[in-house]
């Protein structure tokens, strides 16, 4: 496959082709799985007052010491202790001012209003700022908005974030061969695609739009990649390799487009497409095999995604392959496999009509063309698949 772009470089010129996308304010419920527009910073201090470490009592001087009351957590009004006084306190209680440690339960001797123990070398208080002062940036911008950081964000008084906008997806699906639904008979083949991609999008950052499924007609697709005008991305799958029935290209030299990648020196998946119409918006062409498609949607639309995101590239994993896998001459393959403690063990099935190698797989291993040697033992990157 002569002329078509090296695998690496397809990814590369995908990521470039975009910019991050505007910033908007969400509310914390609706920012999971966002991309953070700027900085995510304490508002206040963590934590924001001295609290306990420990069930037990706060106390202040030497033992004996004499319970004065207790102090739960959500108190706001905490009386000042004086030297030899005591006061029984929950953990993440606010420890009252002339505290010098709390004493835990398992420490200390209790009879009535007299409490004695021994102070070990840990005060079991959090003070105020100890994690960290206010201000402080936290996470930096292109983080990716997991549970853990709606925590955070909420722990440090944060009640919005500001995220990139979520890029929008219209997938769309050619074929006059495609059955979308029930069992396919003769001359007819069961959409695999289509149920693929609305996942894949999600997982890539996007959100996907409602699918739209084409028979193989060029002015069906010109009017449908024309009318998806609220998308940032048009994904086409079916139509982007030579046949007859492949009109990817020609309806987008007819819209205008300006190609930024056209076939792309991998297998599965060369025949794939990138390009940018003249109001902005991307186009993204899939080859109809199941497993090519997916292939491609990995090399083109996942990098795509990420930098519309703001999201910075994906670092390289590499694992050993624990048996040898024959490189192809020209293109880079890539190659289901299941990865366990570093190693990679190719599953199999990786015909480009089938998605049963990639289901049971959880990466793809990047097989580089040529004379490389694929031997075991010897390490390659892997690209983790959807989940």
């Amino acid at each position: 496959m002569t002329g078509h772009t090296p695998w690496p470089d397809a990814r590369a010129a995908a990521y470039r082709a975009a910019d991050p996308l505007e910033t908007v304010t969400v509310a914390l419920d609706d920012a999971l799985a966002a991309t953070l527009g700027e900085p995510l910073r304490a508002l206040v201090p963590l934590p924001p007052f001295d609290t306990a470490a420990m069930d037990g009592y706060a106390v202040a001087g030497s033992s004996p010491w004499t319970v004065v009351g207790r102090v739960l957590a959500g108190e706001s009004r905490v009386p000042a202790l004086r030297t030899g006084e005591a006061l029984e306190i929950a953990t993440g209680a606010p420890v009252p001012a002339g505290s010098e440690a709390v004493l835990p339960y398992e420490d200390g001797r209790r009879e009535g209003s007299r409490l004695t123990g021994e102070l070990g070398p840990r005060p079991h208080i959090r003070r105020a700022g100890e994690e960290c002062p206010a201000g402080v940036e936290l996470l930096p911008a292109g983080r990716v908005v997991t549970p853990a950081v709606l925590g955070l964000a909420a722990s440090t008084g944060h009640d919005v974030l500001r995220v990139r906008r979520v890029p929008r997806v219209a997938p769309v699906v050619t074929g006059n061969e495609l059955l979308h639904s029930g069992t396919p008979g003769r001359g007819r083949v069961r959409d695999a695609v289509g149920p693929l991609l609305p996942g894949l999008v999600r997982w890539a950052g996007g959100t996907a739009a409602q699918l739209v499924c084409l028979p193989d007609d060029p002015h069906a697709l010109a009017g449908t990649v024309k009318g998806e005008d609220e998308a940032d991305v048009v994904v086409v799958c079916g139509a982007s390799s030579a046949g007859p029935a492949d009109h990817l290209r020609g309806v987008l030299d007819t819209l205008g487009a300006r190609t930024l990648v056209d076939g792309v020196a991998c297998r599965p998946g060369h025949p794939q497409t990138l390009g940018r119409l003249p109001d902005g918006r991307f186009v993204v062409g899939l080859p109809g095999n199941p497993f090519a498609a997916l292939a491609a949607a990995l090399t083109l639309l996942v990098p795509l995604l990420a930098a519309l995101c703001g999201r910075s590239p994906t670092p390289a994993e590499l694992a050993r392959l624990v048996e040898r896998v024959s490189p192809h001459p020209r293109d880079t393959r890539l190659v289901p496999v299941s990865c366990r403690g570093g190693s990679a063990f190719p599953v199999g099935h990786d015909s480009p009509a089938v998605l049963w190698g990639a289901a049971g797989a959880d990466a793809l291993a990047v097989v580089p063309p040529g004379g490389w040697d694929a031997r075991r033992g010897n390490e390659v990157e892997v690209l983790p698949l959807p989940r």
